[in-house]
């Protein structure tokens, strides 16, 4: 398979995608690069403006096995993962698996977890398996998890601990919908949700072959060295107390290849990066003094250091 298939393929997942979440192209576009990478993402706005429904677009897109965890205070991590259970007619305890078990997880408004349950998913969304009981499961792939949360509403939450951020590819917000985007919505939604009607665009297989093919997609030299120096920018900027860790420049360059295969090419341009390294690196950024999620100037941050840094020339 060649970028121009994966293009295409990419482009019929998009437009799948914009019948549903309708005038957020930009934000179906990055999600859609999140799955072309095999990223988790973080979906991460205000109640109501569609976080949930595009979760819910993207599992059907791919035709897999979906499981929505509502996360509450009294969730358990045996409640995600799954538990052994005693079974009378066999003397045996046997394996009875979580909902964790599926090609994609959402894990809804997972800030209201307490941070034990949260931790639950850190192997799970780095390994793509599971340990109970010191016996370990494979999950099945492709494996995402898409994370939804309220970043205003921080009231009875937990913010997730920078090691669960950093399991996510993708950070995306979704925002209010313009005027005509919004009575769109109303004219799509007044007899059924068009969510019912959406066909998948391709198998798990499928997908799972066009991530590998995306990893394929070739960097320069300096393409990589432009990716490190953003990342090690992160890390000398004053307003920072944490920046950005080698994962990031990992996941910035799945990212960039991805977006560089959505465009056709089978190498990455400068600009593939650039495009990306918002909602790769931001939510990898700890400000000092600030808030997780209060008043965030990382995305600024970001932009300020790619306003700056020397662009590489591809020579191909």
């Amino acid at each position: 398979m060649d970028t121009t298939q994966i293009s295409a393929t990419g482009r019929r997942m998009v437009d799948a995608i914009d019948n549903v979440i309708v005038g957020k192209q930009e934000t179906v576009e990055a999600a859609v690069i999140s799955l072309l990478a095999d990223g988790h993402i973080l979906l991460e706005d205000i109640p109501g403006v569609g976080k949930t429904t595009l979760a819910k677009t993207l599992a059907r897109i791919i035709g897999g096995t979906y499981r929505r965890v509502q996360f509450t205070p009294d969730l358990l991590p045996a409640d995600i993962t799954g538990s052994s259970v005693y079974n009378q007619k066999t003397s045996e305890f046997e394996f009875r698996p979580g909902p964790i078990f599926a090609n994609v997880v959402l894990a809804d408004e997972i800030n209201r977890a307490t941070p034990k349950t949260q931790s639950s998913l850190l192997e799970a969304m780095e390994e793509k398996q599971v340990t109970v009981d010191g016996i370990l499961y494979k999950l099945p792939a492709p494996f995402i998890v898409i994370a939804t949360q309220n970043n205003i509403e921080m009231t009875g939450t937990y913010p997730l601990p920078e090691a669960q951020m950093d399991r996510f590819l993708a950070r995306l917000h979704i925002g209010y919908p313009d005027r005509a985007s919004e009575v769109a919505v109303l004219r799509n939604q007044q007899i059924a949700h068009p969510l019912e009607t959406l066909q998948p665009v391709l198998t798990p297989e499928q997908l799972c072959d066009l991530q590998r093919c995306v990893r394929q997609v070739h960097l320069q030299d300096s393409v990589r060295e432009y990716i490190v120096d953003l990342v090690r920018e992160t890390r000398t900027q004053a307003g920072l107390l944490l920046g950005a860790s080698p994962r990031g420049s990992i996941l910035v360059m799945h990212a960039a290849q991805a977006a560089a295969a959505m465009s056709g090419r089978d190498f990455v341009a400068p600009d593939d990066v650039k495009r990306v390294a918002d909602m790769v690196i931001s939510h990898r950024l700890i400000s000092r003094g600030e808030a997780r999620g209060m008043n965030d100037s990382s995305p600024k941050i970001v932009r300020s250091i790619l306003d700056r840094l020397p662009v590489p020339v591809p020579t191909r």
